[in-house]
């Protein structure tokens, strides 16, 4: 075992967490695939810049009720996924034109610059820049 390939992220619908992470956050659509098999799509979304062999979201459409109470909540009310940048200032503004909601301001901490930010269905993001 090297790497982590994929996480998967409970969405509700495949086109609306397409048009958040690729439209608003930039992130690239690595795959869109039908598998008529499970009657769902193989969605895979990753950062803009991301080595091949990154590890990818799966956006993964809520398939039964257990799952649909999931959305959102993934993590329990933390902060769920961490989003490394080379450069805050540029991507906490970008974001911030596209509508991001913010749900913590800008702070320095001894690990780096950071902000939390909710996604469309409410799951924490830390946006980041490492010391």
């Amino acid at each position: 075992m090297s790497r982590i390939a994929h996480i998967a992220l409970v969405v509700r619908d495949y086109d609306e967490a397409i048009a958040f992470y690729v439209g608003k956050l930039g992130f690239t659509l690595v795959a869109d695939e039908y598998q008529a098999e499970q009657d769902k799509r193989w969605v895979l979304v990753s950062p803009p810049g991301a080595p091949e062999a990154a590890t990818t979201i799966l956006l993964a459409r809520a398939s039964k009720p257990e799952q649909e109470a999931f959305i959102g909540n993934q993590a329990g009310g933390r902060v769920f996924l961490f989003l490394a940048t080379d450069d805050f200032d540029r991507d906490y503004a970008a974001f911030t034109v596209a509508g991001v909601e913010w749900v913590r301001p800008p702070a320095e901490q001894p690990y780096g610059k950071v902000a939390v930010f909710a996604d469309l269905y409410g799951n924490f993001w830390d946006l980041v820049e490492f010391k």
